[in-house]
């Protein structure tokens, strides 16, 4: 079974947010959180924080790609590390297209992270998802989206400290 995306809503909102002021651009960005067991036993991604990131692909190609400079993703890990977090996934926008993985995206994805895909119409954001790579098959797999009120996300924080 897949292992759900906590996601707290303010952090889905700014991702929105980000997404509409990008458009007709792709914005982009990245997740931190961890990997966790819930009382019950299960496993869950939960997620602490975003972080915009610019869009460096070629400008004439943004509306349809997107591109974190590998130095801003190398100091995202560092600062993950020294937070007790992880980077565990990135987040860009579809603008005008579903939220749904592109050829692209897959052919440049990597196995592990949670790929959030906000769609983007008429600068109105539409539909938030997130996808993990199978390694073995090259394929996307959806990954349940579980926004949590902000109190609720606060209190979670809260207990891990």
């Amino acid at each position: 079974m897949m292992t759900p995306l906590h996601l707290p809503s303010s952090l889905a909102r700014l991702i929105e947010e980000e997404a509409v002021r990008a458009y007709p651009d792709e914005c982009c960005g990245i997740l931190f959180g961890r990997d966790e067991a819930t009382e019950a036993g299960e496993r869950r991604r939960a997620l602490n924080r975003v972080e915009p990131a610019p869009n460096v692909f070629d400008p004439t190609q943004r509306s349809r790609r997107f591109l974190i400079d590998p130095l801003a993703l190398m100091r995202a890990e560092r600062d993950a590390a020294d937070a007790g977090v992880a980077v565990v996934g990135f987040y860009h926008s579809h603008p005008d297209r579903p939220a749904r993985p592109s050829a692209y995206d897959r052919e440049h994805a990597w196995p592990f992270y949670s790929y959030v895909i906000v769609s983007v119409h008429a600068r109105e954001a539409v539909d938030l998802t997130s996808w993990v790579l199978d390694d073995a098959t090259r394929s996307f797999r959806r990954q349940d989206v579980v926004e949590l009120a902000a109190e609720l996300a606060e209190g979670a924080l809260r207990d891990r400290r």
